[in-house]
């Protein structure tokens, strides 16, 4: 059952509600380069980001923003929106230029660096109130590298007076939730509308980040009543603000994740129990990029989580088996490679006027022990002849056998089989 959220309007990109999970991204490239971030932005857009977000750290890269959404309007990009991330200096470049206040699409705002004592809640509103002048939604997002140190530092001496005092981990997931709702119900009270607030609280362990956002899920379904707690004057009253709460949209996502396959396995085992439970609405992989490797790989990872979920369609789902001594291994891996070459090479010619092929299952099976029967199961599939069996490979559609092929263009009757049937079905 999905946590139903506000919706979120950020340009042309809805999430939350019911609508599909909203795949995004970051840039690596110095922002004050706009052709060199244009660029890049672009090739995760074709990759499938729906959302791409640049860093805004100083007073040039503030003054690049307008040239960079100028490159990317010219070259057809219009509808691609881009997130300004702010950190230390946010209510500083917003205030200062407001060109880039008004150009950008949404805020990323750290509530644990934007500054101490009383500074901490004026320089969050002055930002807030730059949002809502120029109607633009923000991103609280709590990371446990950066978190507010004077309110972790007041839960943790309200907890050493429980009786039954929690773990500091345990603090430091309740601080990472309270950070993030403290600093939604303060923009609400400077006038930001709950449609334009989105939360985050990522940490870079998997059991931690799925117990601070089910924590954070927790929070909003239940809610509590009473007058705001400041965080500034906590003292003993109390382990949370007893701040009414409402749902935010919520995005997910590991603050560290790591490298390539580091990284992918563990943002898809944290992602995976939270989506299945129906809480997030956007999410990003952030992956240290192997040298050489396209800042791509996230967003391929991102796409490739949602279709494993059936949450999100975006191309034919290829299914094939590991091999075994049973396998012709270099018959069936050629096969399966080629497929999904095939595949990747037929996309756009193929969603363009056949949408729904991206649901489509094709099954490359490598010997008799499974490959009926997963053939079976898939749209269109093949199994292969395995070692010791007739060299001949069965075809299925739709769960009943089809035809046979023989010979040694095996690959090439299987293609024209898959096109023909994508024609007669799709």
């Amino acid at each position: 059952m999905r946590f139903i959220t506000p919706v979120v309007t950020i340009r042309d990109v809805k999430l939350g509600g019911n609508f599909p999970i909203v795949i995004q991204s970051m840039t690596n490239t110095d922002t004050v380069d706009a052709k060199k971030t244009a660029a890049q932005c672009m090739e995760l857009a074709d990759a499938g980001s729906e959302i791409v977000r640049v860093t805004v750290n100083d007073e040039s890269a503030a003054k690049a923003i307008s040239e960079l959404r100028k490159r990317l309007d010219d070259a057809g990009y219009e509808k691609l929106p881009i997130v300004g991330d702010f950190h230390f200096n946010g209510h500083l470049l917003l205030g200062k230029y407001s060109k880039c206040a008004s150009t950008l699409d949404k805020y990323r705002v750290n509530p644990g660096n934007v500054g101490y004592g009383d500074k901490h809640d004026y320089n969050i509103v002055t930002m807030i109130k730059i949002a809502v002048k120029y109607n633009k939604p923000v991103r609280i997002g709590v990371n446990w590298g950066s978190l507010d140190r004077e309110l972790l530092t007041d839960m943790m001496n309200a907890n050493a007076r429980r009786e039954a005092p929690k773990s500091y981990k345990e603090v430091l997931i309740d601080a990472m939730v309270e950070s993030a709702l403290r600093s939604a119900r303060l923009a609400e009270e400077n006038g930001l509308a709950r449609d334009k607030i989105v939360l985050s609280v990522k940490m870079s362990m998997v059991n931690d980040v799925v117990q601070a956002y089910e924590l954070l899920a927790k929070r909003m379904k239940k809610g509590t009543s009473g007058k705001l707690v400041s965080s500034r004057n906590m003292q003993s009253k109390g382990y949370f603000s007893e701040t009414p709460q409402h749902p935010y949209a919520i995005h997910l996502g590991l603050t560290e994740a790591g490298s390539a396959l580091k990284g992918a396995i563990a943002s898809t085992a944290a992602l995976s129990i939270l989506l299945r439970q129906g809480i997030g609405d956007t999410i990003r992989i952030s992956l240290t990029p192997g040298h050489g490797h396209p800042r791509t790989e996230e967003v391929e990872v991102c796409k490739m989580l949602l279709q494993s979920l059936d949450l999100r369609y975006f191309r034919p789902t290829v299914t094939s088996c590991p091999g075994c001594g049973r396998t012709d291994n270099d018959l069936f891996q050629k096969l399966a490679i080629k497929i999904n070459e095939h595949v990747e090479q037929k996309m756009f010619e193929w969603v363009k006027k056949y949408p729904r092929v991206r649901q489509m299952t094709i099954a490359v099976m490598g010997c008799v022990v499974n490959g009926p029967g997963e053939s079976m199961h898939a749209d269109i599939g093949i199994s292969l002849p395995g070692k010791g069996e007739q060299p001949v490979a069965q075809v299925f559609q739709k769960g009943k056998y089809f035809t046979t092929l023989k010979g040694n263009k095996i690959t090439d009757q299987f293609i024209q089989l898959l096109e023909r049937y994508i024609r007669t079905h799709f």
